[in-house]
């Protein structure tokens, strides 16, 4: 409560700028992030004329159903994940969850799950900054958060600087699903998709459990650096 009040007195520092916020981003800052809306693959979120499923989705159906990220991965939508991600700032947590949040209000699932960690890297960071984004969209979206519904069952090497090739034998079987998920819709979180590699094993793993409907709910998806008007 007085944190509430002194923020509404003397206002705040804005994350990105460093200006005058009431919240962790000043109204500017918040409307230079790259939002999403365009038309868009339902499936993966590239970008698809008319919104239409893409060439490449009808060509190889990916495991998982559908699609939905909240920004484009460029500035400054990329300082706020790697500042979560890589140096702690947890406050971060919640705004990238409710980004994610009120782009997939309605859109039904029945259960969270976020990307999990090997436990290597998870003793190492501290903390699954996957995990930290889905406790938010759970409590904004009033969804069931169930952590434990899927598991790395091997150490992988970090994706960033892979090919596509490469990104989807470093991840292949790496994921897997302890709990019968009996039909249900799942949405997995995770802050930003790339090839979908990952994404990918997770679905698999997650439909093998007998999953019905695996959506992906991101918080950045990156582009072809070819389509940058396409965000």
């Amino acid at each position: 409560m007085l944190k509430a009040i002194g923020a509404r007195l003397f206002g705040g520092s804005c994350f990105l700028c460093r200006g005058a916020a009431r919240d962790i981003l000043c109204v500017h800052c918040d409307a230079d992030l790259p939002r999403l809306d365009a038309a868009l693959c339902p499936r993966c979120a590239l970008a698809s004329p008319d919104g239409a499923v893409c060439g490449r989705c009808l060509t190889r159906p990916p495991p998982y159903d559908a699609t939905v990220a909240a920004l484009a991965y460029r500035f400054p939508a990329d300082v706020l994940v790697q500042a979560l991600k890589f140096h702690g700032e947890l406050a971060l947590a919640p705004l990238l969850g409710d980004l994610i949040a009120r782009r997939v209000r309605g859109n039904g699932a029945d259960l969270l799950v976020p990307v999990p960690l090997a436990p290597r890297r998870l003793r190492a960071r501290g903390y699954n900054q996957a995990l930290e984004i889905a406790r938010r969209v759970a409590a904004v979206a009033g969804l069931r958060l169930v952590p434990e519904a899927c598991r790395r069952t091997r150490e992988t090497s970090e994706q960033m600087g892979l090919a596509t090739d490469e990104r989807e034998r470093n991840v292949r079987s790496a994921f897997d699903c302890p709990r019968l998920l009996g039909g249900a819709t799942v949405a997995v979180v995770d802050d930003v998709m790339t090839t979908g590699a990952t994404l990918g094993e997770v679905a698999a793993a997650l439909k093998r459990a007998g999953a019905a409907r695996v959506l992906n709910w991101v918080v950045a998806r990156t582009f072809p650096s070819s389509l940058p008007d396409h965000v």
